[in-house]
Formats: C-alpha cells, sequence, structure tokens
C-alpha cells in the first residue's frame, strides 16, 4: 500500500518506531535509494540502537532486491559509512542511526558516490516518493550481501591526520555516552601515547545513563566533573554516531564549538596554507580573522552539513566548521568526522606545551559569543522581517545567506530558522565587548518575546 513516510527530514530520515519508521519503512528506502542512485554497490553501517540490526537486514534486502550489491560494514559511526563509500568507490551508502535521538527513535543517513549527502535539496524527497509509492523496484537478478572490515583502513585514515612522533602522554577524559564512539577510540587507543579515562564506553541501545547527546546540561555535568576529579588535560564527548565531537578544558569548562572551529582552522592552514575555510553564518568574525591571519581563504557557506560538504567541494575546501560540533576536511571526502578533531587538538596541546583553556581563552576574549539559543516562535518568517526592519537602519552589512546576519562595527548577530525544528535560532557576537553581547543578545530576545 502507499504509505505517508513522515520520518523524512531536511537532511535525513528518522523518527519513532514503529509509527514513524519501521522494518517495512527501511526496506521501502533502502529499495528507492538504490533505483534512484541506479546503484550497482551500496555500503550499509548501522549503530547500537537496539532496532539497528532489524532495520539493517531490511534495508539490505530492499537494496538486494533492487539489484545493488551490499558492503555491510557492520556495527560503528556515520563517518565510517562516509570513509566506506569513498574508500571502497561504491555508488552509495546508508547508516542506520538516529543520532542523540532517544532510544525509541531510528532512521536513515543517505550518501551517493564519493559520500556526497543526499539531502532534501540533492534527491531525498525523490527518494521518499519512490518509497511511498505501493510498487518496488526489482531487479532481474538481485544483488549480494558481503561483510567487509574496514577499520584497519579508517583508522590509518584517521592517525593520517596527526604526527604520531609529536604526541605527548596526555590525560584524556572521553565520553561515548554509550554510543558508537567508544569502539573507534579502543582501535586507536593502542596506536596513541595517552591515558583514557573513558566514560559510558560500551556500545548500549538501552542508554543506561540517557540519551547519547552532549547538548544536554545534565549529560555535560558528569563529564565535567570527571575532568576535574581525574586531573584530566582536556575531555571530549560524543553524540551516538560520533559525527560530532564536543570539548571541554582541562578546568571541565565546556567549550563553545565556535572556538574549536578557530582551533582547527589555524592548525589546518599551518599544515596546508592558503586552503580554503569553509564556515556558517551564525558567527563569523573568530574564524574569519584566523582563517585570513593563517593565509587561508575564508569562505561562507549556508549551515547545515549538506551545504557545509557542497561547498567544500566547490571550492576544494581544506577545512570546514559549524558551531555545532561538525568538523569536515578535504582529505576526508570532504565530510564530517567525530574523530579527527580531537586528535589535531591532541596535536596542538602537545606541541604548543599550551593548555586547552590557554589555547581558547584570548579567541574567547576577543569575540565573546552567546552561544545558540533557540525559541519557538508562530511564524519564524514574519518574526525575521520584524527583526530586520528593528535593525537594517543602522547596520554596515546585512546578509541572507542564512535566514539574516546583521552586522554593526562593534557586534553583529544571525537569526534563522531551523531546518529540523520548529524553532528560531538566535547567535550573537561583540568584539571584546562581553557586556554588550549580553545586552544585545537581552534585547533581541525580548523583542521576540513580544512577537
Amino acid at each position: 500500500m502507499p504509505l505517508n513516510i513522515e520520518s523524512f527530514k531536511a537532511y535525513d530520515i528518522r523518527g519513532q518506531i514503529p509509527n514513524q519508521i519501521n522494518v517495512d519503512i527501511a526496506y521501502r528506502i533502502g529499495n528507492a535509494t538504490v533505483e534512484f542512485l541506479c546503484a550497482k554497490t551500496m555500503v550499509l553501517g548501522r549503530d547500537m540502537r537496539l532496532t539497528s540490526d532489524e532495520f539493517a537486514d531490511a534495508v539490505a534486502t530492499g537494496m538486494q532486491e533492487a539489484g545493488a550489491d551490499v558492503i555491510d560494514i557492520g556495527l560503528g559511526g556515520t563517518e565510517m559509512v562516509y570513509f566506506g563509500t569513498g574508500e571502497l568507490k561504491a555508488d552509495g551508502g546508508i547508516m542506520v542511526t538516529a543520532s542523540h535521538n532517544p532510544a525509541d527513535y531510528n532512521g536513515l543517513k543517505l550518501v551517493r558516490q564519493q559520500a556526497q549527502p543526499i539531502s532534501g535539496d540533492t534527491g531525498l524527497l525523490e527518494i521518499r516518493k519512490l518509497a511511498e509509492r505501493d510498487k518496488r523496484f526489482k531487479a532481474k537478478t538481485p544483488g549480494s550481501r558481503r561483510s567487509v572490515d574496514i577499520n584497519d583502513r579508517y583508522i590509518e585514515r584517521l592517525l593520517s591526520f596527526v604526527d604520531l612522533d609529536s604526541l605527548s602522554k596526555l590525560k584524556i577524559v572521553t565520553n561515548a555516552g554509550n554510543g558508537c564512539g567508544g569502539l573507534t577510540l579502543d582501535r586507536l587507543e593502542p596506536r596513541l601515547p595517552f591515558t583514557f579515562v573513558k566514560m559510558q564506553n560500551d556500545p548500549d541501545g538501552t542508554f543506561p545513563h540517557g540519551v547519547p547527546n552532549p547538548m544536554i546540561e545534565a549529560t555535560r555535568a558528569t563529564t565535567m566533573a570527571t575532568i576535574r576529579e581525574s586531573h584530566a588535560d582536556f575531555g571530549i564527548a560524543w553524540d551516538g554516531d560520533y559525527d560530532r565531537c564536543f570539548f571541554y578544558d582541562e578546568n571541565g569548562r565546556f567549550i563553545e564549538g565556535y572556538y574549536i572551529v578557530g582551533l582547527l582552522a589555524q592548525a589546518q592552514l599551518e599544515a596546508s596554507p592558503g586552503g580554503a575555510i569553509v564556515y556558517d553564518p551564525r558567527l563569523t568574525w573568530n574564524t574569519i580573522e584566523i582563517a585570513k591571519q593563517y593565509g587561508g581563504r575564508p569562505v561562507q557557506s549556508k549551515s547545515g552539513h549538506s551545504f557545509i560538504k557542497e561547498t567544500m567541494r566547490k571550492e576544494d575546501g581544506l577545512y570546514g566548521g559549524e558551531m555545532s560540533a561538525h568538523h569536515y576536511f578535504r582529505d576526508f571526502f570532504y565530510c564530517d568526522s567525530g574523530m579527527i578533531p580531537w586528535l589535531l587538538v591532541a596535536q596542538l596541546v602537545s606541541t604548543r606545551g599550551k593548555r586547552l583553556s590557554q589555547l581558547v581563552d584570548a579567541r574567547m576574549e576577543k569575540f565573546p559569543a552567546s552561544g545558540e539559543i533557540n525559541r519557538k516562535v508562530a511564524d519564524a518568517v514574519t518574526a525575521i522581517e520584524k527583526i530586520r526592519e528593528e535593525y537594517a537602519a543602522d547596520a554596515v552589512r546585512i546578509d541572507e545567506t542564512d535566514g539574516i546576519s546583521i552586522e554593526f562595527d562593534k557586534w553583529r548577530f544571525n537569526l534563522r530558522s531551523s531546518n529540523t525544528e520548529p524553532v528560531i535560532r538566535l547567535n550573537v557576537e561583540s568584539r571584546g565587548d562581553t557586556d554588550l553581547m549580553k545586552g544585545k543578545t537581552r534585547e533581541i530576545l525580548a523583542l521576540l518575546e513580544r512577537m
């Protein structure tokens, strides 16, 4: 029977089991993806959720019946599907994951050849239409399914981003949130000189310590306390499929992703001068200044992984970063990785002889930022337009790459609609004036509240 599959989002498929997503829907999407791509080979991976094995089986069946040979890389992170699709020269890949959502959710992330994302603008809507049909696509000759272990090649690619001889004997707290990040950490550990204090390291789809989402304050608190108690050099945490990497300094302080973007841009430019640094409009001044200072070329992109990756490919971007803790690398098929960032930061701490706090404090003082603030509004388009009317007259620059960015001499802000949630998102920063940043943040929020 035809279906209305509500679990399709802007960048992936994600929903609650069984009403929004189930094995039938997973089968349909696997089948439709192969039909859409005219694929002969597809990589398949899965996370640790309790339904991920059966969902992966359903996806595989759908792909095989459509005529594709399935390369099953097993349990791991989303970036392993990115890597596997590119490394094995497959026609596409599907990762079964719901990232940081609760245990009763699951979903799929889709890529085409060379790990290029499939989003609402690049085929996801067409795949949805095919999946919702009553008719299934059946090839004359079904495809095969075989297991392939890509772990050794994947680990080598991760380690290629750092000079192993330059690394010091650091102590690092890690919190995998009972997602799949711990599996890769365990494989990296024998090759590194670090002492790890591992938290929630074993994959467990019941999420005994809560959902693997480091943006939740309670989740951060346990990581912070462990860093302080263990006197670690710094701490890291991942979401369930570890495509995002979050940082804490040696004092247990959470570091906003914006400042990590600047730090990694500097590190990449020092290793490869002259490259393009891709950033999104939410918070920009720190990244732009660092890119220029270290001989790079700052390039702005719309927010969201599919847009960043498209810009990375178009501009041959060396590195791209979002404040949401997504970090993209040219030598990782222009894709985001949650493992490469912390390896690079560990190398910086090792070679600079400075604490992580010392590496970011000056930038935080120079460009204090509000962090992303979400508000529900009845009409996001109207709200953004009214804020524009309020501030446009005195602005020195207005940019509409994503929502609206309005700049003044000493402060700026970006206001945009979420691509995935019914909210509006605000980011404010200033040039060295924390009180100004906080005051303008309160001012804009008060205007939104009145609307």
